[in-house]
């Protein structure tokens, strides 16, 4: 079985030169051959052995494929493995393929193997590898299938918290609280808070000091009333966690002011039980909610936060109008006053504000829960006159910042006002007259005789007329009767002010003859046209800029008020300015009226539930949209499907159910359930289904832009070929970015018919004649919802049969049953028992005997 193919050479090789020889081997039978190559080399002879063996399989597999921690998620989860022929009789393990196959030489073939994650437990199963050569393999699948969980720790105990207790807290004041949110999963998990503030049992400020009957008539409105997403912030609100990673979470408890205009007569304290949910579905688990019960769904945890409001109880004695009676300019008068704080719960840190003429001492501190302090108030008038000043206390609390909620500010959340009064009055101050010993002073009277004692300081400036030159005309002079209105009349004593520099656009006269007054103006001390022109810019330049900050000023203001009745009751108008408002009671509200209109949802605050239960009514309520765009085509589609949506818009989509259980059906048959597609957010999303099951290939549409506010469907259509378990998960895309998935589930069942019984007993009908045949009917039930077509076969052996049954053959449709009937003939020696097989097309095979029960009478 060996041959040489060579050719030998005549004379010697020289040196550097060489003899190709060639070995054929070719088996003729299985097994190994062993033979020698002589090879004469002058002198010398070299033996070359000479081996054929014959080839055998070589195939490994490993021993173990272990899947580690898995989620609970309704994924298929694929693992691959090298072999080749596999049996397995478990049902953990699904689709297994390809199940035997042929590896070629030097090379891998993969087995896949799919293990359904819909429940928790522990995967440890066996199958068996059959290898050519070396017999049966066992190959363990292992793997732990988990919940997702996602739990809520305390930063300094690390323990997990049910409640968070915020206390009391005064009214406009907040508090901050942070905690640990923990996914102990093998799996990123993303998650958004959500408010539940319709949950049962919740509070929405509740007095606390009422009676049971006013709670109860109460409630029903200020649940409508109050936004929980104003009374709590959650900050950060969505986010993704890695496995087994913790996320410092910011919880700030907001104490409202007050409520709506219902209940601005509110009560002395309020209590808040708020829920709090941190939902775990994100991006991956976008299926759970189908129904308006927008919490029909497990992987979520709770946190309750309670929390109780009180208003600033701050008393004083003996009232909030404090008279000072009457004062003297110069003096001081000091009021005690006694300050208490009526607060059972929380202490008071107050400020007060200046205030002109009147101080206070002192003019800030603390006050102590239940404790009372000596407060000073003095009125030191600055000038004569009647004061009604009101005095502004600051109560100092905590508040949270806009841009930085982990930032707790100090700052005034709540105003008292005090009147203060008070009156001022001058002295009395006699007038000395002393002898004028012939000098005459600066300013003196008239005739210059007398002077006043004590009449102050003197003047800056000198005495000068101001009434208009042709308000009289006594002796003025013909020629001066023209003249101009802008001219001054110079008193007669005013010479100390025509020696000094005069303004060079005022002219002064005479009193009497209206003659124009020399003034001098000494060209050292004056202001030259180029300094006077400097002197208007600048005058001119402060005047504009006092007035640009009086009007930046007032714009402002205007814009702080309107923010604050900038809100759809007040719609930026004050309320009751200038009017008096009318006496309401809540019966005069019709029920329409008290109906609170949820606002849309802000992606910058925090989701609450009844929020989302109406934006979901509102999609809901529409038609359903059937055979949408499969493509975004015009430019707002295409820009809102190159959209990124954040993990509270993908909470807003509602695909589902994120399970589709076809229950048993069929084999061959084709059943259709509906995918559903609601699309709560304000912009087009697109849908793209990817099927890989060939099952699910008749699935259609797999693409669709879905319009805002919208629901539609996808019908997915099953059909079986196979008997047995199917599971298998299809996955679909979100503006191309977003990953979900849904999970099939079907039991495909045989065609099968029933018979309503396995022995039937055929007598005679009362009142027949003799030998006449006797006649029942036995019912074919399909449970199976596809047609099933059969065909009686009688069981006959050596005897011919007296029974007949017909139809002989023919359909029974789906979810129906059909009758037919045995007939036995009488005669003499016929057999009484007969058996017919029905026989259902790529079905099962029934037996059914038929006795025919004869009566003979005496």
């Amino acid at each position: 079985q060996f041959k040489l193919i060579v050719e030998n050479p005549e004379k010697p090789i020289a040196s550097g030169l060489q003899v190709k020889a060639v070995v054929e081997y070719t088996p003729t039978c299985a097994e190994d051959l062993q033979d020698k190559l002589v090879l004469l080399v002058d002198d010398d002879i070299v033996d070359i052995p000479l081996l054929g063996l014959i080839p055998y399989c070589d195939l490994e597999i490993e021993s173990e494929i272990d899947f580690g921690e898995m989620v609970v998620n309704d994924k298929l989860i694929t693992k691959e493995i090298s072999v080749f022929r596999i049996s397995y009789d478990g049902v953990v393990l699904l689709n297994i393929k390809p199940t035997r196959g042929v590896v070629k030489p030097k090379s891998v073939r993969t087995i896949k193997v799919d293990v359904c994650t819909d429940a928790p437990g522990v995967i440890k199963e066996m199958m068996k590898a059959e290898l050519e050569g070396r017999g049966c393999t066992e190959v363990w699948i292992k793997g732990v299938v988990v919940e997702q969980i996602l739990k809520v720790l305390g930063v300094s105990c690390g323990k997990v918290l049910k409640c968070i207790n915020f206390g009391p807290l005064y009214f406009g004041t907040s508090k901050t609280e942070k905690i640990n949110l923990y996914n102990e999963s093998p799996e990123c998990m993303d998650w958004v808070a959500v408010l539940e503030d319709n949950a049962i049992g919740g509070e929405m400020g509740t007095d606390l000091q009422g009676s049971t009957e006013a709670v109860l008539q109460d409630l029903r409105l200020k649940n409508r009333d109050v936004d929980v997403s104003t009374l709590i912030l959650c900050v950060p609100d969505q986010g993704t966690l890695l496995p087994y990673e913790k996320s410092l979470i910011t919880l700030c408890f907001k104490n409202p002011k007050h409520f709506s205009f219902l209940y601005q007569f509110c009560a002395l304290s309020s209590a808040y039980l708020i829920i709090l949910n941190f939902l775990t579905e994100g991006i991956h688990y976008l299926t759970a909610i189908i129904s308006k019960d927008v919490w029909n769904h497990s992987r979520h945890v709770d946190l309750a936060l309670t929390g109780s409001g009180f208003p600033v109880m701050l008393t004083f004695k003996p009232g909030t109008v404090i008279d000072f009676k009457e004062c003297y300019l110069g003096e001081r008068t000091q009021v005690v006053c006694t300050m208490k704080n009526e607060s059972k719960f929380l202490p008071v840190t107050f400020s007060f504000r200046k205030t002109a003429h009147f101080s206070i001492s002192p003019e800030r501190g603390k006050l102590k829960k239940k404790s009372e302090k000596e407060v000073t108030f003095s009125f030191s008038p600055r000038q004569i006159g009647t004061f009604k000043m009101e005095q502004i206390i600051d109560i100092i609390g905590t508040g949270v910042d806009k841009d930085n909620v982990d930032v707790l500010k100090t700052k005034s959340f709540h105003q008292i006002y005090l009147t203060l009064l008070g009156v001022c009055k001058s002295k009395r101050k006699s007038v000395l007259f002393a002898i004028n010993p012939g000098l005459t002073p600066l300013i003196s009277n008239a005739t210059g005789q007398f002077v006043a004692c004590g009449t102050g300081q003197l003047s800056d400036t000198a005495p000068v007329a101001i009434l208009k030159s042709t308000q009289t005309q006594i002796h003025t002079h013909r020629k001066n009767r023209n003249c101009k209105d802008d001219a001054l009349i110079a008193f007669p004593n005013d010479r100390a002010a025509s020696l000094r520099p005069s303004e060079w656009n005022k002219k002064y006269r005479t009193i009497f003859t209206k003659t124009e007054r020399y003034n001098y103006i000494d060209p050292d001390f004056a202001y030259t046209p180029s300094e006077r022109l400097i002197r208007e810019e600048c005058k001119k330049y402060y005047t504009n800029f006092v007035s640009e900050l009086r009007q930046r000023r007032l714009e402002k203001e205007a814009a702080r008020q309107f923010h604050i009745y900038d809100n759809p009751v007040s719609i930026g108008i004050k309320p009751a300015e200038g009017l008096k408002s009318p006496n309401i009671s809540i019966a005069d509200f019709p029920e329409e009226r008290l109906q609170h209109e949820m606002p849309p949802l802000d992606d910058n605050g925090i989701l609450t539930s009844r929020k989302l239960a109406a934006i979901v009514s509102k999609s809901t309520n529409k038609g359903v949209w059937s055979w949408l765009s499969p493509m975004p085509s015009s430019t707002q589609e295409k820009e809102d499907c190159s959209l990124t949506l954040t993990h509270k818009q993908l909470h807003q989509i509602f695909i589902g159910p994120s399970t589709i259980d076809f229950g048993d059906v069929c084999v061959y048959s084709t059943t259709t359930r509906e995918l559903h597609i609601i699309n709560n957010l304000s912009v087009h999303i697109w849908i793209q289904v990817e099927i890989e099951a060939v099952e699910l290939h008749e699935t259609c549409p797999l693409s669709q832009v879905v319009p805002p506010l919208t629901k539609t469907h996808i019908p997915v259509v099953f059909e079986a070929n196979t008997v047995g378990m199917f599971k298998r998960s299809f996955s679909y895309k979100i503006n191309n970015q977003h990953l979900g998935h849904v999970l099939v589930v079907a039991n495909a069942m045989p065609i099968e018919l029933q018979l309503s019984t396995r022995e039937l007993i055929l007598t005679p009908v009362p009142g027949c004649l003799a030998g006449t045949e006797f006649r029942r009917t036995v019912k074919l039930c399909n449970p199976r919802n596809y047609p099933a077509a059969f065909t009686w076969r009688p069981v006959t052996g050596h005897r011919k049969s007296a029974f007949t049954i017909k139809p002989t053959r023919g359909f029974v449709e789906a979810y129906s049953d059909l009758e037919c009937e045995v007939v036995w003939h009488p005669g003499f020696h016929t057999p009484e028992t007969g058996e017919f097989t029905l026989c259902v097309r790529k079905g099962n095979s029934i037996n059914l005997k038929c006795f025919a029960k004869v009566t003979i009478r005496a």
